[in-house]
């Protein structure tokens, strides 16, 4: 996949050095030339110099074939107004934003824009929402045979009921988080767009269980 990043700081770089190590393409957009330094020199995405919220940056950086997108650049404002152009003008689902200011953080997660803060952390919350596989463990158990993760769910679940991920996959689903709060499903709980997808599985079928969930589900 193509994922497009707004902020060549130590939170862009380490992101793109990332995604690239995974396969994926990348594309970065700062302000500074000066910031493309603190890329790998075994980088080779492409660099764009300009704003991250100006249309024909983002469309030079590919946003137009991009299915994610970062804003991380040190600016509140400039995140949260890219995050918003890339997800309202051009469609793009995947999309998280940094916002320092923790207050602003909680009002933008009810808008339904993921938000994460501090650098490593930063860095390991982004991979878990912008890859739609090989989803992050959040806990496993001390035997190594379970796993706690957030899947990425194609957007054809949505609208299906929560019980409907454990009826076609075998795993549980543990919780939602819906609008920045966490949620336990029950019976009649619907997958709604935005939602973050936490399922209980065993680790010897985390790379089943993530593909069956980042497809169309099957027809009953």
């Amino acid at each position: 996949m193509h994922v497009v990043i707004m902020g060549c700081g130590r939170v862009g770089s380490m992101l793109a050095r990332g995604l690239e190590k995974r396969g994926h393409t990348v594309a970065i957009i700062d302000q500074s030339a000066d910031a493309f330094r603190r890329l790998s020199p075994s980088y080779t995405g492409r660099t764009i110099l300009g704003m991250g919220f100006d249309r024909e940056v983002l469309i030079e950086a590919g946003i137009e074939d991009a299915e994610a997108f970062a804003a991380v650049s040190n600016g509140d404002n400039s995140n949260i107004l890219a995050a918003r152009v890339a997800r309202e003008t051009f469609g793009i689902s995947n999309v998280v934003a940094r916002i320092y200011d923790p207050g602003r953080a909680e009002v933008y997660q009810r808008l339904g824009i993921p938000t994460v803060g501090t650098v490593r952390w930063t860095v390991d919350q982004m991979m878990r929402r912008l890859l739609p596989e090989g989803s992050e463990p959040e806990w496993r158990d001390p035997s190594g045979t379970v796993r706690l993760a957030e899947v990425h769910v194609h957007a054809d679940w949505i609208g299906r009921l929560a019980f409907d991920i454990e009826k076609a996959t075998g795993a549980r689903v543990a919780f939602l988080t819906r609008l920045g709060e966490g949620m336990l499903p029950k019976a009649d709980t619907v997958i709604q767009e935005g939602d973050l997808v936490h399922v209980v599985m065993l680790e010897q079928d985390a790379p089943t269980i993530e593909s069956q969930l980042g497809t169309k589900p099957e027809e009953a």
